[in-house]
């Protein structure tokens, strides 16, 4: 064969040697990319439940700060990574963040996707708490509904719900949550407190008892329990079983102040003003530089406690600190204004504050002074009552003698219609001339009205205080 020949053909064998060789080289790279793809799929794929199944066991564990590391690591590669946007929600409220928390646990909520790694059950318990941690009422009452769906025998569903729907309105529903409750948890005292305390807002006073003493039954302790019976016993004038509920309410802090001047307007109620007193200032001496509505009421039930002993300096002491915290509370300005002239006039200081013996004997001056001979006496409510004579000196025998009636109040209210209607018939009950009725307040127009043609006379104020005068 000519060496021409040969030389061409060798030449093919070589190209054709090298196409093939370039064909296989560009198999294997394509190969190789599409192995080392599926290696990098592989990976990813066994690499990130292996990350976030470490979460979930640092969560487990309590590692908290190491949990939330990992897990925002997992989030910046895959943002949308429910199971971890979940457990560092998780980690977040175990090391004391639950405002980041409830961040993570709402991306859950939005997508309503659960898994192994992410139940159901635990995060509507969860977030269902940081709604209403949050001030958001309607969004944890809907997370309670859904697991009372999931979950129809749980009581804590039922009572929880319950609560959120009764701060949120009035609802007939929010009973009968509690009632199931109570069904499913016959041992449970929240459930038959809430219910008690409801009842009582609803004013069914039986009900509310009912559930209340049962509350108490299994938890002694519950002191609120205690504080809200003794207030229906209180209003039933069940004195006693009052008492003693505030007693045992007073252990709780929450509740001292308020059960101690509970059991000053029950001794108040009772007109023992000597026990209501030590009861009431002691709430005030607990809540020292508080001065909030308890202790406005503790200061305005002792100001009356002092009042009605005749402690007027007392009682004008606790107006003017109630009028400079509150003026408007109460009849507290009014109080202050009528006992304005004792504060600037002694001797009707002296008539108002002196013991029930003393009044009697100033009140006869009172009567001589104007010329009425004293036949007899006796004390009656904020005050004294004394039969007389007038112009009954004995000077001159032919001098007719009027009897006379002398009613004198010392009381700062304004003495109205249905008093003078009353001494009148006292009046025409003694059988005597005529009556005449004196106040250290002042008379309503009513009262004025009513006098008129008939013999009663009435001394107001002005002339009680030119009276004493005159009986020096």
């Amino acid at each position: 064969m000519p060496w021409g020949r040969f030389d061409r053909i060798s030449e093919k064998m070589v190209l054709l040697y090298r196409g093939k060789m370039s064909i296989l080289l560009i198999a294997i790279i394509v190969t190789s990319v599409v192995v080392v793809g599926i290696l990098v799929f592989v990976i990813k794929t066994i690499a990130a439940p292996q990350k976030v199944a470490t979460v979930a066991n640092l969560v487990r564990q309590r590692k908290n700060t190491a949990a939330i590391r990992i897990a925002k690591k997992i989030l910046a590669k895959d943002s949308k990574n429910l199971e971890a946007h979940y457990l560092l929600g998780f980690a977040y409220l175990g090391d004391n963040k639950p405002e980041l928390a409830i961040i993570e646990l709402r991306t859950v909520n939005q997508t309503g996707v659960f898994t192994a790694l992410c139940p159901e059950i635990p995060f509507r318990k969860k977030i269902a708490e940081l709604y209403a941690k949050f001030n958001q009422p309607e969004e944890a009452l809907k997370e309670y509904l859904l697991l009372i769906k999931k979950e129809p025998n749980v009581p804590d569903h039922y009572l929880n719900a319950g609560r959120l729907l009764e701060e949120r309105s009035n609802s007939p529903k929010t009973a009968t949550f509690y009632q199931k409750a109570i069904e499913l948890d016959g041992r449970n005292w929240k459930s038959y407190f809430y219910l008690g305390s409801l009842m009582v807002k609803e004013k069914k006073k039986g009900e509310a008892i009912a559930a209340l003493e049962k509350s108490i039954k299994l938890n002694p302790e519950n002191y609120a329990a205690h504080f809200y019976l003794g207030r229906l016993y209180k209003d039933d004038h069940d004195y006693p079983s009052a008492l003693a509920a505030f007693e045992k309410a007073q252990k709780d802090q929450e509740y001292k102040i308020k059960a101690l001047v509970e059991r000053g307007g029950c001794f108040m109620s009772m007109q023992d003003m000597s026990r209501a007193m030590p009861e009431l200032e002691r709430a005030i001496k607990l809540g020292e530089g508080k001065e909030d509505n308890d202790i406005l009421f503790a200061r305005y039930f002792l100001s009356l406690c002092y009042e009605q002993t005749r402690n007027i300096d007392g009682a004008i002491q606790q107006w003017q600190k109630i009028h400079a915290k509150k003026p408007g509370f109460k009849d507290v300005a009014e109080k202050l204004s009528q006992y304005q002239d004792i504060q600037q006039n002694d001797a009707l200081k002296d008539f108002m504050v002196s013991r029930s013996d003393e009044f009697l004997e100033l009140c006869k001056k009172l009567a001589a002074a104007s010329g009425l001979v004293v036949q007899n006496t006796k004390n009656i409510q904020d005050g004294c009552q004394i039969l007389c004579v007038e112009g009954g000196d004995g000077k001159w025998k032919n001098t007719r003698k009027t009897t006379v009636l002398l009613s004198i109040l010392r009381s700062p209210e304004v003495v109205d219609e249905s008093a003078i209607r009353s001494f009148y018939e006292e009046i025409k009950g003694a059988n005597v001339a005529k009556g005449i009725l004196v106040t250290s307040s002042t008379f309503s127009r009513a009262a004025g009205a009513f006098v008129e043609n008939r013999p009663i006379e009435l001394w107001n104020k002005d002339k009680l205080q030119n009276l004493l005068q005159k009986a020096g």
